[in-house]
């Protein structure tokens, strides 16, 4: 009964750490402009297609037979052991963080900003219509089918504990995902960007007048967000195995779940979230039925909603007449 709990407790943190990173787009965007970016979930999904290619190109042979000026990188990808693989996996993320951070800046300039001053539904529906595109652009440009993703790791085992063994993918998982919050609540707390972030949220019309670039501002809330979730998007093709076109919009919502139950707009919130959700979910699919893991997941969100409406971390504001 131990080990059971004990692996699905590990099981619960590495999904935490991946419903995290996703939350944490939401909450950096909500924190400064009070809306849901709906369509980040799609831009997770986005993330793990991006990876998928950039994977593909730098070790497919089929890719360094057809042009040879690769062959020399894709034999170090793939066989230069631990210094090929780790650069392998560096180029990939940091290549999908970018490509999504601009696809997140662009949905901002285009589809958000002229709705700026609209009422907060036009912005929502426009964060829907951009989800739905996305979505299909990858349905019809990309493949509707399920494509399977390679796990660099393996079958590897970072380390045992008693009979559970802890893969080294999920060890990577939950360093990572800790070790980007940390780093993006360094960033938030203590930069020069940071700060006008941080000023913008709390009265955009201040901040304006205090000589902060706004835009520049939302625009690197939409570029960090959705880069973040560009690294889930490549953890999750590797966790399970494959990706497909639809695979963002459960992991969207749970991960939205984890910024409520967090402190939607906390960062340190949203992080706690997804590895409290994560290990709910897991431990009931493991004693319970595996059924009933989504069941799980918006019960609790429910909960949070009727008894802590602000998070575990969330602040109760007063509002002033």
């Amino acid at each position: 009964m131990l080990n059971l709990i004990f692996a699905q407790l590990i099981n619960g943190i590495t999904l935490g750490g991946l419903y995290a990173l996703i939350a944490l787009g939401y909450t950096l965007v909500y924190g400064i402009l009070l809306m849901i970016n709906f369509a980040h979930s799609e831009l997770f999904m986005s993330g793990a297609f991006v990876g998928l290619g950039v994977m593909t190109l730098l070790t497919s042979a089929t890719v360094a037979t057809k042009y040879p000026a690769m062959a020399p990188a894709q034999h170090f990808f793939t066989q230069g052991g631990t210094a090929g693989l780790i650069s392998m996996l560096l180029i990939t993320f940091l290549s999908a963080m970018v490509v999504v951070g601009i696809m997140g800046v662009a949905t901002e300039r285009f589809a958000y900003r002229p709705l700026r001053h609209a009422p907060r539904l036009a912005p929502l529906i426009s964060a829907v219509g951009v989800s739905i595109f996305l979505q299909n652009a990858v349905l019809l440009w990309i493949s509707p089918q399920q494509l399977p993703f390679p796990n660099p790791f393996g079958d590897s085992v970072a380390f045992t504990i008693g009979t559970t063994s802890i893969s080294t993918l999920k060890v990577v998982i939950v360093v990572t995902a800790i070790g980007l919050m940390i780093a993006l609540d360094t960033y938030v707390s203590r930069s020069r960007m940071g700060k006008a972030m941080r000023a913008t949220s709390q009265d955009r019309e201040a901040a304006g007048l205090m000589g902060i670039d706004i835009n520049r501002s939302i625009m690197l809330a939409f570029f960090l967000g959705p880069a973040l979730g560009a690294v889930a998007g490549i953890f999750s093709g590797m966790y399970y195995g494959s990706i497909v076109f639809n695979m963002g919009f459960i992991p969207g919502l749970k991960a939205f779940t984890a910024a409520v139950l967090g402190g939607i707009g906390n960062l340190r919130g949203a992080m706690l979230g997804g590895f409290v959700l994560g290990i709910a979910e897991a431990l009931g699919s493991g004693f319970i039925s595996t059924g009933y893991k989504d069941v799980i997941a918006f019960a609790i969100l429910i909960l949070v909603l009727i008894f802590r409406p602000g998070g575990l971390l969330g602040e109760s504001v007063v509002e002033k007449v």
